[in-house]
Parts: structure tokens; C-alpha cells; sequence
């Protein structure tokens, strides 16, 4: 039992189950033998380096469990606050959480057929559902040109409405670059064609080049960029230097990415992706059609 009485108090439950305790009357007994030995002694060294160690991990894994709901609210919100950045509604004194409530809505599509479908839109969560084989699709070489290798079935998708009429389309886009898998969202005009913003908020390219992706500067480069051509193919990607207004073509070219050539590829190939057939071609077309 523990010496501390005024503990015990407190714990007399415990005091009681340790007393009547087989394994705790040898850890006691052994506690007491080490103690008792030298400060020099292996045993002693091990004994009390190991006992430390579990105490830490103990400690640790209480704060990891305790912290998990804290995190995963933290989580949730920097996810809102990336969305109404690129929707353009985020400012320095934002309420993040009323204005997502108030001017967003999430939507589960159903990427090959371009539908709404029904389902828990709040829980769903598009980054596991791709890594579950009956949640996903896998991609062959051909179809995978954003170096994914498998899609979920089902996305989540934003819309920023002004009542009952759809201002911005806000769609999920992720893509392999040079270092990692770049995730992002593209926003989109309601027309589905004309490009509002796009950011990434969760990549690991090199500080300095392909990490430039971040940089605001750049990011403002897409603004009014086009994705489709007249023959409804995906025209949009980066090019080489500098993009000169004046020559044909510029509503569908963006900077690159200066010294960070494959981490430009991976960006044009992640909208060729998810702007295409196999993305969300399908959706936008019925965007177009039907609002």
C-alpha cells in the first residue's frame, strides 16, 4: 500500500484493491529491493530507466486520447477556414464557423455519374474513402495521369449559394508532384468553366520551388483562367515562364513553377484529372444544363 496516507485518502478504493493485490505486493516488495540498492547498480540503472519509460507512455497516450476530440475539431476547422479562402470569404476577422454554416454547402457527388447522392455529408470523409477498395476506385496506368492510383467513388463537393442560386463550385482535387501528393481545392465560376481560385492545403514539395504552390502571388494567376477549350477538352495547365496575354491561347495557361518543373507537371496533370472524364466532367456538365 502506499505510504502517502493523505493519498490514500483520497483513493481509498484503490489503496484497498492494491492491498488485496498479489501482483502489486512483488512489484512493492521488488520496488523496495531496488531502491535499497546502490546508485551505482546496473539494476538499479535499468529498472529506473524503465519505469520512467512507462510512465512516460502512459502520459503520453492520456494526453493523445484526451486531445483526440480538440484535434479533430481543430482539424475540422482548418478544413472550413481552406474553403472559404478559395471561395474568397475569408477575412482577418472571419467568424469561420457561422460564415461556413451561413454560405457553404456540402454536397456528396457521385464522381462517374455526375449525381447527388445521399449520406452522411459532415462524416464523410473523401481521403479514407479512397484508401478503402470498397469505397474506391483503382485507376490503370492510362487513367491515372495524376499519380493516384485509386479514386473514391464518392466526392465532396462545395457550393457558395446566394439563395437558391449557385455563385461559386468549389471541388476537391489532390495529385502526385515531385516529393508528395499535393491536396487542394479548385474553385470554380457557375458557369463550371471559368477558374476562381485554387490553393493547397496539405503538400510537401521543396520550400522555395514546388512549395511556391502556396504562394498567394502565384495562386492569384488562376483567377479567370478557363478550363475547357472550344472542343470541350481540359486546356488549362502550367506552362514554361511566363504566361504573355497576348498570344492565343493565355486564358488557358498559368505560370510555372520557377526551378520546379515536375511539381508543375503534377499540378497541370491534377486538373487535367479531375477536370476530365474520369474526374469531375460528368458533374459539371449537368452544373451547366440543369444548375
Amino acid at each position: 500500500m502506499p505510504n502517502d496516507k493523505k493519498l490514500c485518502k483520497y483513493l481509498g478504493p484503490l489503496c484497498e484493491k492494491l492491498d488485496n493485490c498479489e501482483h502489486y505486493q512483488k512489484f512493492a516488495k521488488y520496488r523496495d529491493k531496488v531502491l535499497a540498492l546502490n546508485n551505482d547498480s546496473l539494476e538499479k540503472t535499468i529498472s529506473v530507466a524503465l519505469a520512467l519509460c512507462f510512465v512516460c507512455a502512459i502520459l503520453v497516450s492520456f494526453a493523445a486520447v484526451a486531445l483526440r476530440p480538440l484535434q479533430v475539431e481543430n482539424k475540422a476547422m482548418d478544413m472550413k477556414k481552406n474553403i472559404l479562402e478559395v471561395a474568397g470569404l475569408l477575412q482577418d476577422d472571419t467568424d469561420i464557423h457561422n460564415a461556413f454554416a451561413q454560405q457553404i454547402e456540402a454536397k456528396l457527388v457521385d464522381v462517374a455519374t455526375g449525381d447527388y447522392v445521399d449520406g452522411d455529408v459532415v462524416a464523410y470523409d473523401q481521403r479514407k474513402a479512397a484508401k478503402d477498395p470498397a469505397l474506391n476506385v483503382e485507376l490503370s496506368r492510362g487513367q491515372d495521369i495524376a499519380g493516384i492510383k485509386r479514386r473514391a467513388k464518392i466526392a465532396k463537393v462545395y457550393l457558395v449559394k446566394d439563395g437558391d442560386a449557385i455563385k461559386s463550385i468549389i471541388l476537391p482535387v489532390h495529385g502526385y508532384g515531385l516529393w508528395s501528393t499535393m491536396y487542394g481545392f479548385l474553385a470554380l465560376d457557375a458557369d463550371g468553366q471559368t477558374v476562381q481560385s485554387i490553393n493547397f492545403y496539405d503538400q510537401a514539395e521543396t520550400p522555395g520551388l514546388g512549395g511556391e504552390v502556396v504562394n498567394p502571388n502565384w495562386r492569384a494567376l488562376w483567377s479567370g483562367k478557363k478550363l475547357y477549350d472550344e472542343s470541350g477538352q481540359v486546356a488549362l495547365g502550367l506552362v514554361k515562364g511566363v504566361v504573355d496575354p497576348a498570344k492565343p491561347g493565355a486564358e488557358y495557361k498559368v505560370d510555372g513553377l520557377a526551378g520546379a518543373t515536375l511539381t508543375s507537371v503534377g499540378v497541370t496533370n491534377l486538373v487535367k484529372y479531375w477536370m476530365g472524364q474520369e474526374g469531375f466532367a460528368a458533374y459539371l456538365d449537368k452544373i451547366k444544363t440543369k444548375g
